[in-house]
């Protein structure tokens, strides 16, 4: 199977010649293509070709456009930082009145121009690198996610409580721009689309099903209607909300460290969806060695099987991990069925 197939029969649930390899790395193919993470999260083309050349480095099954939480902050006229060696951010907050979202216009993410241009172009240029043996990911912010960067986390928590019904109207003017993002990113060619909805672990289930769950299925439902599957991304402690986002529609789930694999395998397996996971980026790789980083991926992949995981960490692998620990974690799958096969 070439790599792209086998991370989407993966996703389908069907039998692959091994686990797909799929971590999520942002800052170490920045730093292996020797750029600064601020190019690598402005300029399409260095993305593409650092994410190219990690994965042929370690042959990873899939690649993605994920850099950074603040692409539609800036192009809804969002006063923007870009730090040489650390992701871009909002200045200052967006939205504050209902006044303020009333200005705010529908970006066209399919024009190039503009920071979501630039993630659709480095789309673009994966897919052309990939030539049809690589499964390339873009990747949005859910709703709840780009409403905390739009007007500043504690602000948006506050609004939760104090102004539900201006929240729900932010969500939903969301909502229709992460969709435009998402299907202009279909149209670039990628196989999948990543949504990051981060922010929605620091809520409680309650409010997951009122102001995250709702809207991450309406973005998620759009995709699916463009033809392509959803990779849901909520790293922290998600346990108490397993249930809700297993229900979301998504097709992969990301399972961070602080989630048990075991509760993470009956949540999605027991559903038939896909998921990944779980080392811990910085015990079980940026501090260990190979072979404690081997040990602990075994491990998952003994723990959750052959069918419907892939191998990778809880979040972003850090720049700093050392390139044969790396190594070591992508042969996993490899070496292991080597020793499965009969004589």
């Amino acid at each position: 199977m070439t790599n792209r197939e086998r991370f989407l029969a993966c996703v389908k649930g069907e039998k692959t010649d091994r686990v797909p390899v799929f971590p999520l790395l942002m800052f170490l193919p920045a730093a292996r293509h020797k750029i600064t993470y601020k190019e690598y999260a402005t300029n399409g083309r260095a993305m593409a070709a650092a994410q190219l050349a990690i994965q042929n480095k370690f042959d990873l099954d899939a690649i993605t456009s994920c850099s950074d939480a603040f692409r539609v902050s800036a192009d809804l006229g969002g006063r923007m930082a870009y730090p040489e060696e650390k992701p871009p951010y909002l200045l200052d907050p967006l939205i504050s009145s209902s006044s303020d979202l009333a200005k705010l216009g529908r970006p066209d993410p399919a024009v190039k121009k503009g920071r979501m241009g630039d993630r659709v172009l480095a789309v673009e240029e994966m897919v052309k690198g990939a030539r049809g043996k690589i499964a390339v990911l873009g990747w949005v912010d859910m709703p709840f996610t780009e409403a905390c960067s739009l007007c500043g986390i504690t602000n948006f928590m506050l609004m939760l409580s104090d102004d539900p019904l201006l929240a729900h109207r932010l969500l939903a003017f969301l909502t229709k721009v992460v969709g435009d993002f998402s299907l202009a990113q279909v149209e670039a060619g990628a196989d999948m689309i990543g949504a990051g909805d981060a922010a929605a672990s620091l809520i409680s289930s309650a409010m997951y099903r009122e102001f995250a769950l709702p809207y991450e299925k309406e973005v998620i439902a759009g995709i699916h209607n463009a033809g392509r599957p959803v990779k849901l991304h909520i790293c922290g402690n998600t346990v108490s909300l397993l249930e809700d986002m297993a229900v979301s529609g998504a097709d992969l789930f990301n399972v961070d460290h602080m989630v048990p694999l075991e509760k993470a395998k009956k949540a999605y397996g027991g559903r038939g969806k896909c998921y990944k996971g779980n080392l811990d980026p910085v015990t079980d790789m940026l501090k260990a060695s190979p072979e404690e980083c081997a040990k602990k991926a075994r491990a998952c992949l003994e723990l959750a099987g052959p069918t419907g995981y892939m191998l990778s960490a809880g979040c972003e692998i850090p720049a700093e991990t050392k390139d044969e620990v790396l190594k070591a974690f992508c042969e996993v799958p490899k070496t292991r069925e080597e020793r499965t096969v009969p004589v």
